[in-house]
């Protein structure tokens, strides 16, 4: 208390009412006990590290585009998001079942449970991402002359790395259900974008061409040494958690919600990546550099809610279990709030700024400013509704969020093939926004019906008195 005293008196007297009250809620969360101060914990832990994850990237995707110029970085790009796009899926949803069925497990003593659930996850995803390896290869040799020549190579490189995206996605999981944020999100973005780098810089070093090619081994290299350090690191730390001891498999159980999730996150992460996809597959690589870094740019705002959801998946899945749904209602809208006022303000500041930092990737690419201003309008918009769909995942309401999201990707892919012939990628930009803003229209009436919570940033919390019904 006495910092936060000293800390109250150095402020502005006009500023020193907001800042203490500011101050005396962040000592809260940092001190406090129970589930909801180490949801909070985690919030600020995971918003912190996207927050350097998110500068990171940023320069990490300017160092690249820098050293292979806009042609060559496209094909990087487009190669490297449909990678870890399929590397997410062929998970089939494990990632986020281990974040349902954990909590619930550990709340229960059940630990063999828990270690069933993690070590079968951990074969799942190395077996299924070594399953979409053969088939992507399979895919390449029989439509290898529907596929441009420049993007061959770069494909056979990303496949290889399938595997240990998938199971970093397993692990990740894991660290998000157990309240380990670092290890959580370090690896994947942190680490991984580092080494890209130094491999790229290393490889260069010794001779080797500025091209996809080149980075596209940097970051086969990278996934690897990353993938098998984060397993190691976990499997030391769930030992000494869980302790050695008998192991309770319910594979089939875990599957049949594992699945729909799949199919949730999967129409979901389409959703978000169908854009620059569908500008590969129409536009030539020069466009797709402009496009992925206004994208990748705006992405500085999208880090808000990812780090909103990371924490909020875990307390959304004990409160259901308590059955208090006046504190649900609350801890949802609070996290619309945590979601929306942070995207706000750090999207305008962004946008200001957006021809510099545009500027930054090189001097063709500020013409790629416009679609920021786009961008930015259906990122606040799905804002609004905050996490919606983790909360309807942790209410068991999987079929809901497949027809959703089955909608909205539908609107979006028909939107961005119908606008980019006509308007290049100003006409992804705007189908991506729009897609969104469908989006989160649909999370909030599928909130409101399924679970009776009015899911809106600007709503006010129910009074946490009655409990839920069964």
């Amino acid at each position: 208390m006495a910092v936060i005293e000293t800390a109250e008196k150095l402020m502005p007297a006009g500023l020193r009412p907001a800042g203490s009250r500011i101050l005396r809620a962040l000592l809260a969360v940092l001190t406090e006990r129970g589930e909801k101060a180490a949801a909070q914990r985690m919030a600020l832990t995971a918003f912190s590290i996207r927050i350097a994850s998110a500068a990171l990237a940023f320069l990490s995707q300017i160092v690249l585009a820098r050293m292979m110029g806009e042609y060559e970085y496209g094909i990087f790009v487009f190669v490297w998001v449909l990678i870890v796009l399929f590397g997410d899926l062929s998970c089939l949803g494990f990632h986020t079942a281990i974040v349902r069925f954990l909590p619930q497990y550990r709340a229960a003593g059940a630990y063999a449970e828990i270690r069933g659930l993690t070590g079968t996850a951990r074969v799942f995803g190395l077996i299924s991402g070594t399953i979409v390896l053969a088939i992507g290869m399979i895919a390449l040799h029989v439509f290898s002359d529907k596929v441009q020549s420049y993007y061959i190579i770069p494909i056979v490189l990303g496949l290889l790395a399938m595997p240990m995206i998938a199971l970093g996605d397993i692990l990740e999981g894991t660290s998000r259900a157990n309240h380990w944020p670092v290890m959580a999100l370090s690896p994947v973005y942190i680490i991984r974008p580092v080494l890209i780098i130094l491999f790229m810089l290393a490889a260069i070093g010794f001779g080797a061409p500025r091209t996809a090619v080149t980075a596209m081994q940097a970051a086969l290299a990278a996934t690897y040494v990353t993938a098998l350090g984060q397993y190691a690191a976990t499997l030391v730390r769930l030992r000494r958690h869980y302790k050695e001891g008998p192991s309770k498999v319910d594979f089939l159980g875990w599957l049949g919600v594992a699945f729909p999730i799949f199919l949730i996150e999967g129409v979901s992460f389409l959703l978000t990546n169908s854009d620059v996809v569908v500008v590969g597959i129409f536009l030539e690589p020069h466009d797709v550099a402009i496009y992925f870094a206004a994208a990748k740019t705006m992405a500085l705002v999208h880090f808000i809610n990812f780090s909103v959801k990371a924490a909020s998946g875990p307390r959304f899945s004990s409160l259901i279990a308590e059955g208090n749904r006046p504190q649900l209602a609350a801890a949802a809208i609070d996290a619309a709030r945590w979601t929306f006022w942070p995207a706000l303000a750090v999207g305008l500041a962004v946008l200001a700024a957006g021809h510099l930092l545009l500027s930054l990737f090189g001097g063709a690419f500020t013409a790629g400013y416009a679609l920021m201003a786009i961008l930015l309008a259906g990122i606040l918009a799905k804002a609004l509704v905050g996490p919606a769909e983790t909360l309807l995942m942790m209410a068991g309401k999987q079929k809901i969020c497949v027809m959703l999201y089955a909608g909205a990707l539908k609107a979006n892919v028909v939107l961005n093939i119908a606008l980019i012939p006509q308007f290049g990628i100003e006409g992804a930009a705007i189908a991506t926004a729009s897609a969104m803003g469908v989006e989160a229209v649909l999370l909030h009436l599928a909130v409101r019906r399924s679970l009776g919570i009015a899911l809106f940033a600007f709503a006010k919390p129910p009074v946490a008195h009655n409990e839920m019904e069964a």
